[in-house]
């Protein structure tokens, strides 16, 4: 059964309204009741008893922000009445609390995916055209759909895709190396069985330089073309793509232990439900995933702003807590050097949905981390190393960030949303809604409808239903909505100098 209004924590003094609802509406949920003061939106806030000026906001069991005024029970509890307890970096101490005990799975999982010689597992065996600079964007876009063409029925291949960005040219110093390395872990993906790394010629990002950094492809087999060097490089492109198709069909699909599967943590266009029912299933599931031997990784630095402390204090060691503050405070040093606020507030987007300051978005969006244990904390765009749960340095810009998931290692990334968005990443990007509306109304958009959980289906059973369709993403027998119609693309953070 639907309930009205939800009290998240036993400890908050407020409750989520779940459906718009009118002034003077009497709403119950258990032993709660509140007659509201102010009409209220769908996802918003109301106020379970009289919050005095300059007290704190509790949701979550945590503040989220404090009173600007004294704010009576029924009332409506938002950015008008509210405002951000930060400020400034912080000072953090190493203070463990015991993560969720490690449990032994009563039965074994497995996917359908693809051995790579190295050891290294994929769930697709696709052939990408990674181009080293953007000013042959439209002839590597001419050239995987030329490829495309001519796969035949009996090919073992998932498809020719490639990727446009902008970048590898004019630009200096960090922010060159932030492309090669994205591009060049993107080259070291798994699921690119093969891969053709194409450049132009006269770019800062030389294929010389940008082979340098690849180094060795274990996993897979990478060529690269100039397109400068060659008389006609479609044509040559070509030639190398048939090459690639023929080493991708000695590659078939085998039984592999879920124990293999990496998986990438986002959350994007929020709402009042996103830390109650999406973001919630997607811890839920790391949860699971990580007790059968599984990887998860978290990325979207600034939303950790607010309850970093949460992920801190469950680091494995100190040598991961140290790098746990090393990651935000830098963070938050890269808005101090642009003479940003740090804790800017949500966007207008999750303003509407219900979200009023950054430690209530940062509060919901590190449940998508479950509580399991801090393994490693990774660089931007650095590889997985360490099974667990891990924190990957990044913003938290939706298409910056999926990018940034993929080129870590993920194979498959966990998307939720309470506002729809269509976009897609190089790998599976599985969109999850917070809310039933959104489900029903964008069909090519979601996958999978987390907002049952409001309407009376257990988190657990949830769990299970998703735990089923992500063995179906993972051995290929099902596609995402953005592999269906075909939304990919990536996008590199930008950080310096450009000429």
């Amino acid at each position: 059964m639907k309930e009205p209004i939800i009290k998240i924590n036993e400890l908050d003094n407020v409750a989520v309204v779940i459906d718009e609802a009118e002034k003077g509406t009497r709403l119950s949920s258990g032993e709660v009741t509140v007659t509201l003061e102010d009409d209220i939106p769908a996802g918003h806030k109301v106020a379970l008893a009289t919050i005095a000026d300059g007290s704190n906001i509790v949701k979550y069991g945590n503040p989220i922000g404090c009173a600007t005024r004294d704010i009576q029970a029924g009332e409506w509890v938002h950015s008008h009445n509210t405002k951000t307890n930060l400020s400034g970096k912080l000072d953090y101490k190493y203070e463990p609390q015991q993560s969720a005990e490690k449990t032994n799975p009563r039965e074994t999982l497995t996917f359908q995916g693809y051995r790579r010689k190295n050891g290294e597992v994929g769930i697709r065996n696709e052939i990408w055209i990674i181009n080293t600079v953007g000013c042959i964007n439209k002839s590597a876009e001419l050239l995987a759909d030329m490829a495309t063409k001519e796969l035949q029925d009996t090919d073992e291949v998932d498809g020719v895709f490639h990727f446009p960005h902008p970048f590898g040219c004019s630009q200096l110093g960090d922010d060159l190396t932030n492309t090669q390395r994205v591009l060049s872990s993107l080259v070291q993906h798994p699921n690119a069985v093969g891969v053709v790394v194409m450049g132009l010629g006269c770019e800062n990002n030389t294929i010389k330089s940008f082979q340098e950094m690849v180094g060795e492809k274990e996993n897979g087999k990478v060529v690269y073309l100039g397109a400068q060097d060659v008389e006609d490089e479609i044509e040559e492109g070509l030639n190398l793509i048939d090459d690639l198709v023929k080493f991708a069909n000695g590659f078939k699909r085998e039984e592999v232990p879920i124990s293999e599967l990496k998986v990438g943590l986002k959350c994007g266009g929020s709402d009042g439900l996103s830390g109650i029912t999406g973001n919630p299933l997607v811890g839920s599931f790391s949860n699971r995933l990580i007790s059968h031997g599984g990887t998860t990784i978290l990325t979207e630095v600034p939303e950790m702003f607010g309850a970093e402390k949460l992920l801190m204090n469950r680091a494995e060691n100190e040598q991961v807590f140290e790098n746990t503050v090393k990651l935000v405070n830098d963070f938050k040093q890269y808005f101090l050097d642009h003479d940003q606020n740090v804790y800017e507030n949500p966007s207008p987007g999750n303003k509407d949905g219900g979200i009023t300051t950054l430690e209530e978005k940062s509060l919901g969006c590190v449940q998508k981390g479950g509580n399991a244990t801090v393994v490693d904390v990774l660089e931007y765009a650095g590889r997985v190393k360490t099974k667990g749960l891990n924190l990957l340095q990044g913003p938290g810009n939706d298409l910056v960030s999926v990018t940034n998931l993929a080129a870590s290692g993920a194979h498959i990334v966990l998307f939720t949303t309470g506002r729809g968005t269509p976009f897609g990443g190089p790998v599976p990007t599985v969109k999850i809604s917070t809310n039933t509306a959104l489900a029903t109304k964008k069909k090519r958009w979601i996958d999978f409808n987390a907002g049952e959980f409001v309407e009376g289906k257990s988190l657990e059973t949830l769990t299970d239903e998703f735990m089923d369709e992500m063995v179906d993403w993972a051995s290929g027998t099902k596609q995402t909505r953005n592999e269906m119609y075909n939304f990919k693309e990536i996008a590199i953070f930008k950080d310096g100098v450009i000429l």
